[in-house]
């Protein structure tokens, strides 16, 4: 009988705020095709010949803004993530990140010699995307096709439909929440929109009304719509009228048309609304 065991991944951060740290965590990061999907000539020049001249020591100072004495938050929350599901499972549970360490093939060695042969592997990323989800399937394969060829590798789906997931989105804003407010932002990092329609299997998302729609072939691979549904179900939870809440996406890079409405627009236009 195959022993089981649990892989939690992340999506990483570098070993520490220093400056060459956080340029060796952006490079593997940033070079990766499914995060900037150009031609590799074209994701070279501009990650190793112009952002990383500069965005390292701008991102080290942010970085030092949140890090905390156990270091990184993320991989502390992680790690603490791990620690309570280990007491809930009689079976290995241990993480993975998808760039730095520990890697990907870092929690499959740890889970392969304590014995695992049959690994259930776990996303920490409610929505799918090419740069999340899409790209930790495809990393997690190639190193166990290389490296650990006698593990089977089951696959968590995306979670943000599901009532545990949404319910405690929906309890943290409670807690926060005033009696009396004017708008609830729901703020969802973006993507490239043709990242959505590189993502989509059926071809028939048009990037207008279809995120919307309460069935479309395109939703088990749409990212915005995956966003708005969760935001749905966590306002309905929450008893709030649409009319007080708004979804945007932040943090877009470079030129390309990135999915919308964005925050910082979104942002601007909030006050006059009133």
């Amino acid at each position: 009988m195959a022993k089981k065991g649990i892989l939690l991944i992340n999506l990483g951060s570098p070993r520490s705020t220093a400056v060459e740290d956080v340029k060796e965590y952006l490079d593997e990061f940033l070079m990766d095709e499914k995060v900037i999907d150009y031609r590799w000539i074209f994701r070279a020049l501009l990650v190793q010949g112009i952002i990383l001249k500069t965005r390292p020591a701008k991102s080290a100072e942010a970085y030092k803004t949140v890090w905390t004495d156990e270091g990184s938050p993320l991989i502390v929350i992680t790690k603490k993530i791990q620690k309570k599901l280990q007491n809930k499972v009689d079976i290995p549970v241990e993480i993975g990140m998808r760039y730095a360490e520990p890697s990907i093939e870092t929690g499959i060695r740890n889970l392969v010699e304590k014995g695992v042969t049959e690994i259930v592997l776990f996303p920490l990323y409610p929505q799918y995307a090419m740069s999340t989800t899409e790209t930790v399937i495809e990393k997690a394969e190639e190193v166990r096709k290389k490296k650990f060829p006698g593990v089977r590798i089951n696959y968590v789906q995306p979670f943000y439909n599901r009532d545990l997931y949404t319910d405690c989105l929906a309890e943290s804003i409670r807690e926060k929440l005033p009696e009396n407010f004017d708008a609830l932002l729901f703020s969802y990092h973006g993507v490239p929109e043709r990242h959505i329609y590189k993502t989509d299997p059926t071809k028939t998302c048009n990037m207008n009304d279809c995120c919307s729609k309460d069935s479309h072939p395109s939703h088990a691979f749409c990212y915005r719509h995956q966003c708005f549904n969760t935001t749905d179900r966590v306002i309905r939870k929450l008893g709030l009228p649409k009319s007080k809440v708004i979804v945007s996406f932040q943090s877009r890079l470079g030129k390309d048309k990135w999915i919308e409405p964005y925050t910082d627009h979104t942002l601007e236009t909030i006050p006059e609304k009133g």
